[in-house]
């Protein structure tokens, strides 16, 4: 394919069927991923300057590199899928399709009549939604990803700016406590469904500190009066003890692999990844259970109470714990100890903290990032660990 004015007419076809809906009749394709990036293009931004309308989506949408990092690292794990349908628009000279065997095939135009512009074979369909998606199969070699479709062939302008606005303004994100729920279905151990097993384990032992206190799914729980986690939360400050890639791992025990033993370098970071590699989740349970006994015992009026501006049994009580249990086990972990913090050790090391139950209030620790790591950077000091890595 050239890139250049003078490139030779190209056409391809694919599968496709005809949809009906009120907006107007579509096309539902497969088009292998590789041609896929060939033929789209986004232009987002002019789509909006077109119809005066960018005020009021007020967003251009512009490519997160983050995102399609991401999403070229998924792509080539094992079971790595995209179901819903990347959306683009196709001007009907470039397109044809055949009812009878239900095949659309995607033409350029390098040479058309005079008043028309030229479309190449680079921009035969303009991307109005999944672009991230496109971006991330970009240098994909295999020939095995097929990514369906929906096409719309001349839809006006304002028909498009509408699709953007709808799918991309008005879609539901999906609650991330309920998506770390549905790792248990998962046959396979994962980061993730490690992370969430000991989530509902501390959450339904009735001698847990956390006993019912996590939101299995983002939201209350019929029933329950005293829940102030998301499971979200746990997971997300329990992963980076176990894991720098929760993603790879995943793949890699998906396809039947065996994780590497971890060496010194990435116990240091990741002070609890033996015990996952080891496959002794439940050791990892015992960890978290004893440390948030010793905080429940050390300050038991702020740790049961229900009393709106305390924050020690919230989420920036519970992740200014988090992070500074990474410290406590990292401080445990390097050779030769080689050992795992028993209830004891942290009883002594909350016992030298000089804060009371009633000093965990919004006041003294502001909502947000800031009263979190304001606890966290008090109790490292106040345990003496601030800096000492070989203290045990």
């Amino acid at each position: 394919m050239s890139l250049f004015d003078s490139e030779s007419p190209i056409e391809f076809s694919v599968p496709a069927i005809s949809i009906r809906q009120p907006i107007g009749d579509f096309l539902i394709a497969s088009i292998p991923s590789k041609l896929l990036c060939e033929i789209a293009y986004f232009d987002v931004r002019r789509m909006l300057k077109e119809r005066d309308i960018e005020t009021y989506l007020g967003i251009q949408r512009p490519l997160s590199q983050t995102r399609v990092t991401q999403l070229q690292t998924y792509v080539k794990t094992v079971d790595a899928c995209f179901p819903t349908a990347v959306i683009l628009a196709v001007e009907g000279r470039s397109a044809s399709f055949n009812p009878v065997n239900n095949t659309l095939t995607l033409r350029n135009d390098p040479n058309p009549e005079d008043g028309l512009e030229p479309i190449y074979y680079r921009n035969i369909a303009k991307v109005l939604d999944g672009q991230h998606r496109i971006a991330g199969l970009m240098g994909y070699l295999k020939d095995d990803f097929q990514v369906n479709v929906s096409i719309f062939i001349d839809i006006d302008i304002e028909d498009q700016a509408y699709i953007f606005s709808t799918v991309n303004l008005a879609q539901t994100k999906v609650n991330r406590s309920l998506a770390y729920d549905l790792s248990e279905l998962t046959k396979t151990r994962s980061p993730q469904k490690t992370c969430h097993n000991i989530a509902v384990a501390l959450d339904q032992l009735e001698s847990s500190p956390l006993f019912r206190r996590v939101k299995r799914l983002g939201t209350a729980t019929p029933g329950r009066d005293f829940e102030r986690l998301n499971q979200a939360t746990f997971v997300e400050a329990l992963m980076p003890f176990i894991s720098a890639d929760p993603a790879l791992d995943r793949d890699i025990l998906k396809r039947g692999n065996k994780l590497p033993s971890p060496n010194q370098a990435e116990i240091q970071k990741y002070p609890l990844r033996p015990l996952f590699v080891d496959n002794e989740d439940m050791k990892i349970a015992d960890v978290l259970f004893r440390y948030f006994s010793s905080a429940r015992d050390r300050w038991p009026n702020a740790w049961a109470s229900d009393e709106k501006g305390l924050i020690l049994n919230k989420t920036n009580g519970f992740k200014a714990l988090m992070r500074t249990l990474m410290v406590i086990c990292r401080v445990f972990q390097p050779p030769p100890h080689k050992k795992l913090p028993v209830k004891e050790d942290f009883d002594a090391l909350f016992a030298k903290v000089q804060l009371e139950d009633k000093d965990f209030t919004v006041d003294n620790f502001k909502p947000g990032t800031s009263g979190e790591s304001t606890l966290y950077h008090i109790l490292v000091s106040d345990m003496r660990l601030d800096g000492q890595m070989n203290l045990f």
